[in-house]
């Protein structure tokens, strides 16, 4: 069960990445439209900073399933050297 939930997250903080980008371009887009003076740079500012920020909230989410897979590893090769006598 555990696994199932795990694998369905990743799959959950893919689909939000990607809703992110979209949400960033379109804010961006939206503001580019805008007749205010200095409308453009903001737009570039959001699509900038928007970027960064989804890029890095990307990243710790996904270096927190990285860290999750490879302390399971670790655990199953622990298992397995412990099994076969190796080791200390």
């Amino acid at each position: 069960m555990r696994n199932f939930f795990i694998t369905w997250s990743e799959k959950l903080v893919a689909v939000l990445m990607v809703l992110l980008i979209l949400g960033v371009i379109a804010g961006a887009v939206a503001m580019s439209l805008s007749p205010e003076p200095g409308a453009m740079i903001a737009a570039v500012a959001l699509l900038a900073f928007g970027g960064l920020y989804v890029i890095m909230i990307g990243g710790v989410l996904y270096l927190g399933f990285g860290i999750y897979h490879n302390t399971r590893r670790t655990a199953e090769a622990l298992e397995a050297q412990n099994q076969t006598g190796g080791g200390l």
